[in-house]
């Protein structure tokens, strides 16, 4: 039995959840944008005790490790990194996008829906027409890598052609409009996000079969460069 505190920071979403073999005993979380540095570690905190075990307690700590936002990423990493050198504990990455298709599966399955009949296209906004996205089955197994795809009307169309595909997350919107009115296949999963609930299964697999990180060099999965905006000052020109 493995006690795992699993962090989600890629988007906007704040979130931690105390997992027991599998199972998600305590999560809490925050959809407010930047808010991620002030509230991760009391969220953590506030999951822990809430399930009635203490830090010492754990057994490993798992991190959403991308793609998504730079910003949001680098808060968890380095959040868990902390807690596991601090607390001599091993450190678990669970793709972001991998555990957003488990939630889009399981929310299927607790419908009692067929999970094997449809793919699943998690998407996550990395701004203007382009999402990180990957395709998957109902095994959860990739027909699409996890790549930085830039939007049109027939991006999904060869899987779209062959079986309903099920899209969730922030990038979905921007797919839901071009979309909408040509595929009759596609089906949107409104509301979904990233959520730390959603890692607790893929973090304890791996738990179990001791695929840790080595918490010196490990580095978020970015997928694109980090980009600094230029500021504008008032009154300047180029």
């Amino acid at each position: 039995m493995a006690v795992i505190l699993n962090i989600e920071t890629s988007t906007r979403v704040c979130s931690t959840a105390l997992s027991v073999d599998g199972k998600v005993k305590a999560l809490k979380e925050s959809k407010v944008k930047n808010s991620h540095a002030e509230q991760i570690t009391l969220f953590s905190e506030y999951v822990v005790k809430y399930a009635g075990y203490e830090f010492k307690d754990l057994d490993a700590i798992a991190v959403s490790k991308g793609p998504g936002s730079y910003t949001g990423l680098r808060i968890g990493v380095s959040t868990a990194k902390g807690y596991c050198l601090a607390l001599d504990k091993p450190l678990i990455s669970v793709g972001t996008l991998d555990a957003m298709a488990w939630g889009l599966v399981n929310a299927l399955k607790n419908k009692k829906q067929l999970v094997d009949a449809y793919l699943y296209v998690p998407m996550i906004d990395a701004r203007r027409m382009e999402v990180y996205d990957a395709v998957y089955n109902g095994n959860l197994e990739k027909l699409k890598d996890v790549s930085a795809t830039i939007l049109d009307i027939d991006t999904y169309k060869k899987y779209l052609d062959e079986s309903p595909v099920i899209f969730g997350g922030d990038g979905m919107e921007k797919a839901k409009k071009l979309m909408f009115d040509k595929y009759p296949k596609a089906y949107w999963m409104d509301g979904f996000e990233p959520t730390a609930m959603n890692m607790a299964e893929l973090a304890e697999q791996k738990y179990r079969v001791k695929d840790f990180e080595d918490v010196a060099y490990f580095e978020p999965f970015y997928l694109k460069d980090f980009v600094a905006g230029i500021p504008k000052v008032k009154g300047l020109r180029n």
